[in-house]
């Protein structure tokens, strides 16, 4: 087991705990974060809607503004149009209940994946067909220019609020109005937020702006901190930095889910187990609710996720049992294609110095190829392209997710430079998706071969060993002290949940829980140190591990609370350990 202290100045973490009044190692994982000065950290662990920064620079939203407050104004239909992943259902759920409670009459459609990604032209006559005058999408619009072009032609101005990555500047976007942070004049000084967190925005300005116009004097005036809940479950489930204003939108929302008050997440908590006195984190959306939102979209159509996000008490409970048996089926599709995507692998006998994965199968839907590239990478620590091909058009559809620094949307964009190598495809650093011909694949993993190399070699070395914050006694292994950590929440990409390491404790129980069988063993110990003091430990997925009684151990873990019969402890949820001696 290698380890790495993260660097740490003393000092700044002795003024820390003094004016915290927390524990040294807690105050050693802010200063690790780059948090040094107590009134920072003071809003660190205490975040607060004033602290967000004004979107002045966000380009695009002044004129995204005006036009959706004169829509609402004037009585016109509007269209809102998300993606068919939880970023993009929960972007329409909130812009569709926000105009709606501001008095407008909203038709609402998601993608569907049939139907290819983004927004289409097959969505844009559907709303003209309706009558919509103006269509708002989320979480796509950006690189769906066919589309846009094809609701000018049919006198729809469209409002893009997305955080795709933004085509060539030199050619002019035909939206209305693109709201991305990643357009080269936009100069708010954070680009990392999710579709759902820029529609927050969004909202809020015109929320702002009907309120100045006096729209609000008639009806009651719509409290945008409703709509946080949303902005956490998308931007949790979209892997974005949960730094700066994502952060501080997570944390508010997060608050929001833990009261329960929308009923198909409510019903959703049900249907997924969750107890209900557990409190809602970042890790209950990543591995409850997340993946169920997300499962219709990955089946083919999103309409059931976008539906119970907008659910009345009345039929909530019927929506989260659609989406658990969507997610059911889709965790079985999945096992199929990653067995298959190892077989292939291992056929392959795949090379341990190539800077990149493809794996195409007949027949993978294109709806689970996501989840199956993220498990490669965590198997193989390199970036993954998994491709699921239509057998009757040999068309294949691809996703892609990354590590160790390479960008995917810059790999991808190098590949489409060799001809005949590739279709379209869109996304951003860290997650991408594709289209490809069957008899372009092999091409395309040469191509992507170079590319992530050359990548790679340029986001420099990666440390060897796993990050920790602060070394401490197991004795300091407390409630007080998990308490303290998980106040440094929410936990994801950027912030990742804080790592301590305790020396030389001796293990006195062994136990191994769940399916050894197939690598999805647990391992829970009983450890104790020189002076007696007795925690237990738990290790997901570490059932493998040779471990007896009597061992003394080295453990890398984040300490948690656990809950029995009514009694709250400390707990040892290990990443890794070491036997010593």
């Amino acid at each position: 087991m290698q380890l790495r202290l993260r660097p740490a100045d003393d000092q700044i973490v002795a003024r820390l705990a003094s004016s915290l009044r927390v524990r040294p190692a807690t105050a050693r994982c802010l200063v690790a974060r780059g948090v040094h000065d107590p009134r920072e950290a003071q809003s660190f662990v205490d975040p607060r809607l004033a602290a967000l920064r004004p979107p002045a620079g966000l380009a695009g939203l002044p004129r995204a503004v005006g036009r959706i407050a004169d829509a609402v104004e004037r009585g016109h239909r509007i269209g809102v149009f998300g993606d068919y992943d939880v970023d993009g259902v929960t972007t329409a759920a909130l812009l569709t209940s926000f105009l709606r409670a501001s008095g407008a009459e909203v038709e609402v459609a998601v993608a569907r994946r049939d139907a290819g990604y983004g927004f289409t032209t097959g969505a844009a006559a559907e709303f003209a067909r309706l009558g919509c005058q103006l269509v708002i999408t989320g979480d796509c619009g950006t690189s769906d220019l066919d589309a846009l072009q094809a609701s000018a032609a049919l006198g729809i101005d469209v409002i893009v609020v997305d955080h795709h990555t933004v085509p060539s500047a030199d050619v002019a976007h035909p939206s209305y109005a693109l709201v991305n942070p990643f357009r080269t004049d936009s100069t708010f000084p954070f680009r990392g937020m999710a579709s759902v967190g820029l529609a927050f925005y969004v909202a809020a300005a015109v929320r702002t702006e009907l309120r100045d116009r006096g729209h609000y004097r008639s009806r009651p005036e719509p409290d945008v901190r409703d709509l946080l809940d949303l902005v956490a479950l998308g931007t949790i489930a979209d892997l974005v930095p949960l730094e700066a204003e994502n952060r501080i939108l997570t944390a508010l929302g997060l608050r929001r889910l833990q009261s329960r008050v929308r009923p198909g997440v409510a019903a959703l908590l049900a249907a997924a187990g969750v107890d209900p006195e557990r409190e809602i984190d970042a890790r209950v959306v990543g591995w409850k609710l997340a993946p169920r939102i997300n499962a219709p979209g990955r089946l083919g159509a999103a309409e059931p996720s976008l539906a119970l996000l907008l659910a009345g008490a009345d039929t909530a409970v019927a929506c989260a049992a659609a989406l658990e048996a969507a997610n059911t089926e889709r965790r079985a599709i999945q096992e199929r294609v990653m067995g298959e995507a190892l077989e292939q692998l291992g056929v392959r006998s795949i090379d341990t110095s190539s800077s990149a994965i493809v794996v195409a199968g007949e027949g993978w839907p294109s709806g689970v190829v996501g989840i199956v590239a993220a498990k490669l990478v965590d198997l193989y620590q390199r970036p993954a392209f998994v491709i699921g091909i239509d057998p009757a058009t040999g068309v294949g559809r691809g996703s892609a997710r990354t590590c160790g620094g390479v960008n995917l949307y810059q790999a991808l964009s190098a590949a489409a430079l060799v001809p005949g190598c590739l279709g379209r495809f869109g996304g951003h650093a860290a997650a991408a998706g594709f289209t490809i011909q069957r008899e372009q694949v092999e091409a395309l993993a040469e191509a992507l071969g170079g590319a992530c190399s050359k990548l790679a070699e340029g986001s420099g070395p990666v440390p060897s060993g796993r990050e920790i914050d602060a070394e401490v006694r197991l004795a300091e292994v407390d409630e007080r002290l998990a308490t303290e950590l998980a106040g440094l929440g929410p936990f994801g990409q950027q912030n990742p949940a804080p790592m301590l390491v305790t020396r030389n404790a001796r293990v006195t129980a062994v136990r191994r829980v769940g399916d050894l069988s197939r690598g999805g063993g647990h391992l829970k110990l009983t450890v104790e140190d020189d002076r007696s003091t007795i925690r237990s430990a738990i290790g997901f997925g570490l059932g493998d591990r040779e471990v007896s009684v009597g061992v003394h151990v080295d453990l890398a873990f984040v300490p948690t609370i656990s809950t029995w019969q009514g009694r709250r402890s400390a707990e040892l949820e290990l990443a890794d350990l070491a036997i010593v001696h």
